[in-house]
């Protein structure tokens, strides 16, 4: 397993964040994660420009671990047609780079026509898996537990991949939010092993509430146990959302590699 650092750290501190992305790329290295992986939202002057942005990481000694795209939740039909254009840039993106595109969970505002923003979602997914696959590119759904997302049980998370099985879309599971939407860890893991391909860690209180690494409720060394018994061999990329991060992003992305460090990574 290789460890990396994710940019959700600094992007979810909106215009409060004035810095640049290569203040990021510093301070993923100087914390001595191998990899960064960035998000369409943090890619500023590189965004169309991979072979800069990796020219940038390279001269830090970091590898780019995958590349992160979001944009409005996937379930609006009328945004289609400009999710899936930004999508294929994005899938040249991660095609030039080597790396895979995790793209973010389907979301929608309202609860209402949860079915219909479902199938939307589908139909997106598998239409960008499936021109990834046309371009070697491996490509992830990374649901989440916030922002209006419609995957939080382990029925929710079946469903969606069961759907996708055949486009060959895989699997992008992040730790804090599985247990945040009130699954067993483990039991998400080992239902979905087939399908994993890049993992997140995060960690989360018993209240919802995102912790550092080790101060939360997951059981980090039990997680990695089962990683390398299903030979899990890719990236496992720590992102931190905790109140101490908003406030010290490099301290807490430090904080977290020292833990991994702990347990053996």
């Amino acid at each position: 397993m290789r460890i990396g650092c994710q940019t959700y750290t600094w992007e979810m501190l909106g215009d409060k964040w004035t810095g640049t992305p290569q203040d990021i790329l510093d301070a993923v290295a100087a914390a001595g994660y191998e990899g960064v992986e960035f998000s369409n939202a943090m890619l500023g002057p590189y965004a169309g420009r991979p072979e800069a942005f990796a020219a940038a990481a390279q001269q830090r000694g970091l590898a780019p671990a995958a590349y992160a795209f979001a944009s409005t939740g996937f379930t609006d039909p009328e945004c289609f047609g400009a999710d899936l254009e930004a999508a294929d840039d994005a899938l040249r993106f991660a095609e030039a780079l080597g790396v895979l595109l995790a793209l973010g969970g389907p979301a929608k505002p309202e609860e209402a026509q949860y079915d219909a923003a479902l199938e939307q979602a589908i139909h997106f997914y598998r239409i960008v898996a499936e021109r990834g696959s046309a371009r070697g590119v491996t490509v992830c759904v990374h649901p989440h537990s916030h922002y209006g997302s419609l995957l939080d049980s382990a029925e929710q998370y079946d469903a969606l991949l069961a759907a996708t099985v055949d486009s060959g879309l895989m699997f992008n599971p992040d730790a804090g939010h599985i247990v945040r939407g009130g699954q067993d860890l483990l039991d998400c893991f080992r239902r979905h092993r087939d399908r994993i391909r890049h993992v997140h860690i995060k960690d989360v209180d018993s209240a919802g509430n995102w912790q550092a690494l080790g101060e939360g409720t997951s059981d980090w060394a039990a997680l990695f146990a089962l990683l390398r018994e299903t030979e899990y061999t890719a990236w496992v990329v720590a992102e931190e959302e905790s109140a101490a991060a908003f406030a010290d992003q490099n301290a807490a992305i430090s904080r977290n590699r020292e833990y991994l460090r702990q347990l053996g990574l």
